[in-house]
């Protein structure tokens, strides 16, 4: 059974972990520097998976990177969570450091019979990428090239979901539409996706594209509301920050176990990630067709909104003015 690393026992890997478990496609490697916290959160994973019949193995290790040999896929949570008032680009200093000792023990018991493909969690996200390939290319300049589509950072995949859950609160709570069945939409009949930066002032949800029942939500909601929504969907993770004291987990760990499953399982799918970019040079949240090598592929159709494409370049210089940091 192939095998995926999560280094990170807290809220988000923690809940990772459990979710790619149940889906009894791997076995998972969780770790952390806390002592016996990552052990004891595998243990209670463990049980809970005897209870419903799954047959996954999941083990717990403090700082010990010598279990997460041969890897199909590295998961990193690790790093101080975003805090009230705190933006995710504040980070950088702080998470890059604990990155690239992540990296230090993933790559003294990997790259020998395997390499992995990295999901990339810890933010600031894009630029945490970034460290990442650096880093990799700094320890290994023979095969500097090749890195590219072995990172992939999930942070689209979560803000088009909570796109996705603002779409169905407007449609839903909208006196004015008149469209039958409108009253109530089912989530799975929303498409819509975010492009650009995984933060509050960089990422773009693409509302010209968003659809509910195949209908444009242009044709069915007033500007006004669909710049609501846009809103809404760009300050959702410090609302919920706000909410919760912490960032959110349950749906980060929703959108890691999906991207990890379309790796392990070589589903192609297409998912909203951030990739690397050959046009702006950065790790930037585009349409990835991902598989068991990482991203496959890249779908460009938003770049032909004038709107999207004057974004693009300004997430992507924000971006990389982060990225001078590291």
């Amino acid at each position: 059974m192939k095998k995926v690393t999560i280094v990170g026992a807290g809220n988000v890997g923690a809940t990772a972990a459990m979710n790619i478990a149940r889906m009894g496609i791997c076995n998972v490697v969780l770790l952390d520097i806390k002592e016996g916290y990552a052990e004891g959160k595998a243990m209670d994973i463990m049980q809970t998976l005897s209870v419903e019949g799954i047959n996954s193995e999941v083990i717990g290790v403090t700082n010990d990177y010598s279990a997460t040999e041969n890897s199909d896929v590295v998961v990193i949570t690790s790093g101080v969570p975003r805090k009230p008032g705190m933006t995710r680009e504040e980070l950088v200093g702080i998470n890059s450091g604990v990155v690239k000792s992540v990296m230090d023990g993933i790559v003294k018991y990997n790259y020998k019979d395997t390499c992995p493909i990295y999901v990339v969690v810890s933010n600031p996200m894009d630029t945490m990428c970034m460290v990442v390939l650096k880093y990799l290319q700094e320890k290994f300049p023979s095969s500097a090239n090749t890195f590219y589509n072995e990172i992939i950072g999930m942070g689209g995949l979560l803000d088009s979901n909570r796109f996705k859950y603002f779409i169905k609160k407007a449609i839903e709570n909208d006196n004015s539409i008149e469209t039958t069945g409108m009253d109530k939409v089912a989530i799975s009949d929303i498409d819509a996706y975010v492009v650009g930066g995984h933060g509050d002032t960089t990422m773009i949800p693409v509302y010209e594209k968003a659809t509910v029942k195949g209908t444009k939500i242009t044709e069915l909601l007033n500007s006004a509301t669909v710049n609501g929504i846009v809103e809404d969907t760009m300050k959702g993770g410090a609302t919920l920050t706000k909410l919760l004291g912490t960032s959110a987990w349950e749906a980060p760990a929703a959108g890691i176990a999906s991207t990890v499953k379309s790796i392990i399982l070589d589903e192609h799918r297409v998912i909203p990630s951030s990739t690397w970019s050959d046009a702006y040079k950065c790790f930037i949240g585009q349409l990835a067709e991902i598989c068991e090598y990482g991203v496959h592929n890249l779908y460009w159709e938003y770049e032909t909104i004038n709107r999207v494409q004057e974004l693009l370049i300004k997430s992507a210089d924000a971006i990389k003015k982060v990225n001078e940091n590291i």
